[in-house]
């Protein structure tokens, strides 16, 4: 990405902005042929930077540099089909784009408006190929009022931001309303934190704004940490001003004047482009002392974080930001009140932050008439596992698991059954198939024994194995527990030590009332939301998938044929045609041909289960149990 030139014309006012952003809007040829890419990390791991080059040097071979436009965007949210190109303004929707089919697109679709079939999605379940991305079924039945954005925005541009009416609610906050009355309107939207607590965003401003403490901070929690989950880093790339102009209104709104993004360390591209967003808006006047010419300053400084999933939580992300170590503390003070350096704090994550102009653009009432009663608006889920369609999905709070999954994500894959879906990251719980029409929002979620969490949704069919999948998880929040507090330090070792023995045929009865004791001393005696959540993936397999653990534990085997300990291979003498390729595959030779065309045969002592011989049959005549 080209990042534009910085101006040293300071907006002083308003009417300046609203000049600026009507005469960038003059410059623009809505008939003009744009090339959009998604630069987003997803895309370019797929190798977008190698399709954004050539179609760049396929313009300008041709001449066409000054009739199309390459536009390099954020992620719009459909991983699983990048690289991805739409063509605006016709809006033609191709997916896994390759620098080989450039010279195509641009000879075909761009000079001759045709469409090229192949690079067309086609859907799965009825083989209909698809030309418009707003057709498309993962994007149609999503309501994109965040995400749709990244698409409209190069991040690095803040004159793109502009043009999409962005700084807009700043302008109108500080020259219209008081602190007070942005407070209010905020209660009013019923925004609640989207970073898994769902607290009432409001209230928490308010709490803030009347703390004592002259020195007040506002902060951006971009340290997503829970595996498979990306909304934050994708808002934070692809429209990080959506962000920084969220975080200025609440600054104003609490009465704060220095402000930090916290980013996950492995996240380079947000960094950069939050750093970029920062510059751009000082140098406008956006950001800084007296910004828009009024009396109101606010200053942002970018820290990245040490990749501890811990300090995804308020108190230990302070602490990290002041250069301890990051361990929570308790919470009997709250860190509105007494957080950073010891002095009120607000801190919001990402999609929270980016909420907040949109509320204050479109008034609270708009808002709340999206979503359920108690959770308003819309929530961006990371859609990943067993699922056709990969990627970040924006939804109404209130809409169904079903529709998530089978009518956005497009079903499980290969005609496998859906089993269970984990919302809510590692600490959030397992839902089963018999709960498919249960809501997403805060509330329902905690009632079925899950979490909204900051957004993950991981998808299994039937060849998940839940106890395992119990095990991963108490194993990864062991691994990235601060060991501070004894019940979260020395519970989840035991958790994960039961577990173990259980996958593996070591497992005894008493394991399950083990397990619900343990969990019971994590809920009420961890000092932290990591720990006082962390049984919840043992808690909701066992309420819902009780009969794997008993067949686990009573006849030693995995139903699933996912824990390999419990595994038995065998050879189908009525199917084996004595190909050999079961020979070739076993690395142990347990395996050995008894001549051309005669069934082989497994030594079952020497078999150490791994499975080749199962991938490579294709008489299926290697039975798992």
């Amino acid at each position: 990405m080209i990042t534009s030139i910085r101006s040293t014309v300071r907006l002083g006012s308003p009417l300046q902005l609203e000049a600026l952003r009507e005469s960038i809007v003059q410059k623009k040829d809505p008939s003009k042929c744009v090339i959009v890419i998604c630069a987003g990390t997803g895309c370019l791991a797929a190798g977008a930077a190698d399709v954004i080059a050539a179609f760049k040097e396929e313009l300008k071979a041709k001449n066409l540099e000054d009739r199309v436009d390459v536009k390099e965007t954020g992620c719009p949210g459909f991983c699983e089909r990048g690289p991805l190109v739409v063509l605006r303004p016709r809006n033609i929707f191709y997916q896994q784009v390759t620098p080989q089919d450039v010279p195509e697109v641009v000879a075909e679709s761009v000079l001759q408006d045709k469409i090229i079939d192949r690079l067309l999605f086609c859907d799965p379940r009825d083989n209909r190929t698809i030309i418009h991305e707003e057709e498309v079924p993962f994007y149609e039945k999503q309501t994109r009022i965040i995400l749709g954005n990244n698409e409209e925005v190069d991040p690095t541009s803040i004159e793109d931001y502009i043009a999409i009416g962005g700084y807009s609610s700043l302008a109108k906050v500080l020259f219209e309303m008081t602190p007070q009355e942005v407070i209010d309107e905020i209660k009013r939207s019923k925004l609640r934190g989207r970073g898994g607590g769902g607290f009432p965003t409001g209230v928490k401003w308010a709490t803030c704004r009347n703390a004592h403490g002259i020195t007040k901070y506002i902060i951006c929690n971009a340290d997503e940490g829970d595996p498979g989950a990306f909304m934050d880093r994708a808002i934070l790339e692809g429209n990080p001003h959506s962000v920084l102009e969220g975080m200025i209104i609440g600054a104003y709104a609490v009465g704060s004047n220095e402000g930090y993004f916290y980013v996950r360390n492995e996240y380079p591209l947000a960094v950069e482009n939050a750093r970029i967003a920062v510059e751009r808006a000082e140098d406008l006047g956006l950001l800084g002392d007296d910004i828009l010419g009024s009396d109101f300053s606010f200053h942002v400084k970018i820290n990245r974080g040490g990749g501890a999933f811990v300090c995804g939580e308020s108190t230990s992300l302070m602490a990290s930001l002041e250069g301890k170590v990051g361990e929570p503390r308790a919470k009997y003070i709250h860190t509105v009140e007494r957080g950073l350096w010891d002095c009120p704090s607000t801190l919001n994550n990402v999609e929270t932050w980016a909420n907040v102009p949109i509320i204050l653009r479109n008034g609270a009432d708009w808002y709340c008439a999206i979503g359920t009663e108690e959770s308003k608006g819309t929530k961006i889920f990371s859609l990943v596992g067993k699922i056709n369609n990969t990627g970040l999905v924006e939804v109404p709070m209130g809409t169904r698991l079903e529709d998530i999954i089978f009518n956005i994500g497009g079903g499980i894959p290969n005609g496998k059954m859906f089993k269970a879906v984990q919302t809510g990251g590692p600490s959030g719980g397992c839902i089963p198939s018999s709960m498919l029409h249960v809501p997403v929002d805060f509330d329902e979620l905690s009632k079925v024994g899950s979490m909204m969490g900051s957004g993950g949704m991981i998808v299994m069919d039937e060849d998940t194995c839940m106890v395992d999948v119990a095990k991963y998880f108490v194993n990864f929040l062991e691994g990235e527990s601060c060991g501070k507090c004894v019940p979260c330090r020395e519970g989840l070792k035991r958790m994960g030590q039961i577990l173990a023995a259980i996958t593996e045929g070591r497992g005894r009865e008493t394991d399950i009332a083990t397990l619900e004791r343990l969990s019971v001393v994590l809920k009420e005696g961890a000092l932290c939301a990591l720990g006082q959540t962390a049984a919840n993936p043992v808690m909701s397999t066992l309420q819902y998938f009780r009969d794997e653990y008993d067949v686990h534990i009573k006849e030693k085997r995995c139903p699933a044929g996912a824990c390999r300990a419990l595994i038995r291979y065998e050879i189908i003498t009525d199917k084996c045609v004595g190909c050999g390729l079961c020979v070739k595959a076993c690395p142990s030779k347990a395996i050995v041909s008894m001549g051309k065309k005669e069934p082989v045969v497994m030594d079952e002592s020497l078999c150490i289960k791994c499975g080749a011989c199962f991938d490579v049959c294709r008489m299926d005549a290697v039975g798992k149990e």
